[in-house]
């Protein structure tokens, strides 16, 4: 709602201010005022007015508010003795403080919209690489995984006798041996996919060895894998790393 004062000079809405200079500015500006020739008799007026109609409306109003009508009132005051030395004094200090509130307002809305404070960009820290093996398996994966090398992958048919006697009456296959077998063979193409790494070995032991071997090197930190399944990816872990 938008009222006219008795002598029809200021007009004004009931708004929310954030603090006194914030509604002198408001009065000066849409009164078109000369900001460094305020007419202190009408703005006060106007002043006053807006106070009460806050006041009409249950607003809270500040203490800093009605500190800002004394100190006007004050100024009126002075302006009515013979000399205007202090009146002039007091409304430099005034404009002073409106010029410097009006400044950063304009600057305040400048960096509104170049910046936006819902969100927070910062630069990527740097994150030690942490080579311990930390996933858990179950038993069941173990199994799986050994059933898969044997090239049976998840077909879980019961080994019968004969095939255990095939195993006996086989060469022993040392698990040291396959650890060197396995590291030149990730040495030569820096990583190896599991299904490759047990292309060539037809004999159960060897499997079975070249099985161990890898898990041994993956426990001694030489070794890391990426991956589920046949696909997953044997890689060799440099010291630098």
């Amino acid at each position: 709602m938008e009222t006219m004062s008795n002598v029809g000079a200021l007009s004004y809405k009931i708004e929310v201010f954030e603090g006194p200079l914030d509604l002198l500015l408001n009065l000066i500006s849409k009164n078109k005022l000369n900001i460094y020739d305020i007419p202190i008799a009408e703005l006060l007026e106007q002043y006053m007015e807006q106070i009460e109609r806050m006041q009409a409306a249950d607003l809270d109003i500040a203490s800093e508010f009605l500190e800002m009508a004394a100190r006007l009132v004050h100024i009126k005051s002075v302006s009515l003795l013979p000399k205007h030395e202090e009146e002039e004094e007091l409304r430099r200090e005034l404009t002073g403080q409106l010029l410097e509130y009006q400044l950063c307002k304009e600057t305040a809305e400048k960096l509104r919209n170049m910046v936006s404070f819902d969100r927070l960009v910062r630069a990527q820290a740097k994150i030690p690489v942490d080579h311990a093996y930390k996933r858990q398996h179950q038993p069941e994966e173990i199994f799986m995984a050994y059933l898969s090398a044997m090239g049976r992958k998840k077909n879980n048919i019961q080994p019968t006798a004969e095939a255990f006697s095939g195993i006996v009456t086989k060469k022993i296959v040392s698990v040291t041996s396959q650890i060197i077998y396995v590291l030149r063979s990730v040495w030569k193409r820096r990583k190896i996919t599991f299904k490759e790494l047990f292309r060539g070995k037809k004999d159960s032991s060897e499997r079975i060895a070249a099985f161990l071997a890898v898990l041994e090197l993956v426990k001694g930190k030489r070794l890391r894998v990426d991956g589920e399944g046949d696909n997953c990816e044997i890689k060799l872990i440099k010291g630098g790393e």
